[in-house]
């Protein structure tokens, strides 16, 4: 049987009189897939990443925590992989997310119990966690409020546990920087979309997601207490760390 088609992103096709700032309403959530894998290089492969790191380090009577899950693909990806009793909690604190993912936790059959909550992160208590993932989504909380939640993170893992960190990046050197958001701009390109698209989700998201580099990322969660951080992954500006503590 051939799966369902996912509905195509086109938010953006056409010219709109009044750009708003991004969210994740209900019309992104209905093309969430199709626009995360078309607009993100790597998104699979660090997806599949995801279960795998999450087996090597989840622990028995724990908690793996996926912040931020969107429609459950991180979730997804660590239950399949970890073999070990422990539980996961999915969060998002838009309810057509929660709610999606919620509906797509159901529909698998694989190991851990998931608990899905409709939260923002910054109010859930991180507790008894070996696994905590943060995936794309640390970016959409503003600046000055990130190492709090870093830290929070840091508090509820167990000795030995890891937070897992993807993030969109900037980076310092200009030139540098110009040439890498080109480079997404070709990726992006290459996957259908076009100049019109790109141009004006660009203008949605430029107060909503914020982009640092990724020596801010390390010297926060340094700063957190985490002992080790190490980049597993970078594909243009795009990057996942791996945070032990």
């Amino acid at each position: 049987m051939k799966k369902p088609r996912r509905p195509r992103d086109a938010l953006y096709a056409e010219p709109l009189e009044r750009l708003v700032d991004f969210t994740f309403d209900e019309s992104v959530v209905q093309v969430f897939p199709d626009m995360i894998n078309r607009s993100v290089p790597g998104y699979a492969t660090v997806i599949d990443m995801l279960g795998i790191l999450a087996a090597r380090y989840a622990r028995t009577n724990t908690r793996c925590y996926d912040l931020g899950c969107s429609l459950g693909a991180a979730t997804l990806a660590m239950r399949r992989q970890i073999a070990v009793d422990c539980r996961i909690v999915a969060v998002d604190n838009s309810p057509t997310m929660a709610s999606g993912c919620r509906t797509n936790v159901c529909a698998d059959s694989a190991g851990p119990a998931v608990d899905v909550l409709c939260a923002d992160i910054r109010d859930v208590r991180i507790e008894d966690a070996s696994v905590t993932v943060m995936n794309f989504t640390l970016q959409f909380i503003a600046p000055a409020e990130r190492a709090a939640v870093l830290q929070k993170i840091y508090d509820g893992l167990r000795p030995g546990g890891v937070l897992i960190l993807s993030e969109k990046i900037s980076f310092e050197d200009g030139a540098a920087d110009q040439l890498m958001s080109d480079l997404h701009d070709d990726f992006k390109r290459a996957r259908g979309y076009s100049d019109l698209e790109i141009s004006q989700k660009r203008a949605a998201l430029e107060k909503v997601l914020i982009t640092e580099p990724v020596a801010a990322h390390c010297a926060r969660l340094l700063a957190a207490g985490f002992a080790t951080v190490q980049p597993w992954f970078q594909c243009l500006n795009f990057v996942s760390l791996l945070a032990i503590k």
